[in-house]
């Protein structure tokens, strides 16, 4: 199969979908691979060692769209990339559909097939979320601590206080992989963490493996409530796989925080578990709202590409390898995680979550493989 990767551009992110060692990996299976020009240097990565390892080289993204059946990119295409893409050509990536009804007509209009890394999979596990859950998970504390600080906007508080001065009061939302990683953070670096999550047995679990200065408490609104006035930096870290997140603090509920306290949204890339939450970059990365400092870059990883290239890539790479052996058709049909990983089919949505999103059609995706022929 004829394999492209082409340079992300969304604001910021330095990630590349495909290491040297990856392109070695598939050059070894027969495949070819071309890769956008300097598409690899924000993480480190020269096209001289994708040259290397047996890759050509495109001078622009119209060449690696136009030349390539499979498209492997981090982030979801942006409206400038929809033009490039086709019927009958494959694009795996990050999509986060749910969350934007412009991105999912603009998508399923190509009538490519369409594979979300973040609805893979396997045995009750999301292994292609998990490497930038824990990136971001941890990302959001270091960034938390940092805008708490007074000249950035906050109230001027030290997460991890100091002796005879009480240390932030973190509260985390969610008790998956992000939220357990940024408690992991925000607990080494002294804080009174409190996790909200609503199953026990996750809970149980926390309970036993993390310090004794995080908590955990049934998630309610009334709880949720409770620990607002007192939280100085909250986190946002539910996810429903493929869906809209929920929104569990509403615009009034801001009022019960203290000016200066900080949103850090991880789902903001789903539409975040905030109602006062859009998505911003990078370069522009806060807003404030009722003196609510929000935090919400929908890409956080993308700042730290010489962890999160590696950690994502290794992730993804053994099932770029049978994406590419079978093709999409065969992967839908054989393989129940990549069928799973599928949002959309020839014009169809053939995830379920997203439909849903919008109160669209959903068409499972064999019926949608055999729709199509």
């Amino acid at each position: 199969m004829k394999i492209g990767v082409p340079k992300e551009i969304k604001n910021n992110e330095n990630r590349v979908a495909l290491t040297p060692a990856g392109v070695d990996r598939l050059r070894g299976q027969g495949h070819e691979v071309m890769v956008e020009t300097r598409a690899g240097l924000g993480s480190g990565l020269s096209d001289e060692a994708y040259q290397k390892a047996g890759a050509a080289i495109a001078p622009d993204a119209a060449t690696v769209w136009a030349k390539n059946d499979l498209v492997l990119k981090v982030k979801e295409p942006l409206e400038s990339e929809w033009p490039h893409m086709r019927k009958g050509q494959t694009l795996f990536t990050y999509l986060h559909l749910a969350a934007d009804r412009k991105l999912t007509d603009g998508v399923v209009g190509t009538g490519s097939y369409g594979f979300a890394y973040e609805t893979l999979e396997v045995n009750h596990g999301l292994p292609l979320l998990t490497p930038m859950s824990e990136v971001a998970g941890r990302m959001a504390i270091q960034e938390g601590a940092k805008y708490l600080e007074a000249p950035l906007g906050g109230s001027g508080i030290l997460l991890g206080g100091v002796p005879g001065v009480r240390p932030a009061k973190v509260m985390i939302l969610g008790g998956g992989v992000v939220g357990t990683q940024a408690a992991r953070m925000a607990a080494g670096l002294g804080a009174d963490v409190t996790i909200l999550d609503v199953n026990l047995d996750r809970m149980r679990y926390l309970d036993e493996v993390l310090p004794q200065n995080c908590a955990t408490l049934y998630s309610t609104p009334y709880a949720l409530r409770e620990l607002l006035p007192e939280t100085d930096l909250l986190v946002g870290a539910v996810l429903i796989a493929g869906a809209a997140a929920p929104k569990l603090v509403k615009r009034a509920d801001l009022k019960l925080m203290r000016k200066g306290s900080v949103i850090v949204d991880v789902a903001v890339d789903q539409g975040g578990c905030i109602e006062t939450v859009r998505p911003t970059t990078h370069a522009e990365p806060t807003y404030v709202v009722d003196g609510v400092v929000h935090y919400c870059v929908a890409n956080m990883p993308g700042a730290v590409p010489r962890t999160s290239t590696w950690a994502l890539t290794n992730a993804t790479l053994p099932w770029v390898e049978l994406l590419a052996k079978l093709g999409p058709v065969g992967a839908i049909e054989s393989s129940p995680e990549l069928r799973g990983a599928a949002n959309c089919v020839g014009g169809h949505i053939t995830c379920k979550p997203v439909a849903d999103a919008f109160g669209l059609p959903f068409v499972p995706p064999l019926e949608a493989v055999r729709a199509s022929r």
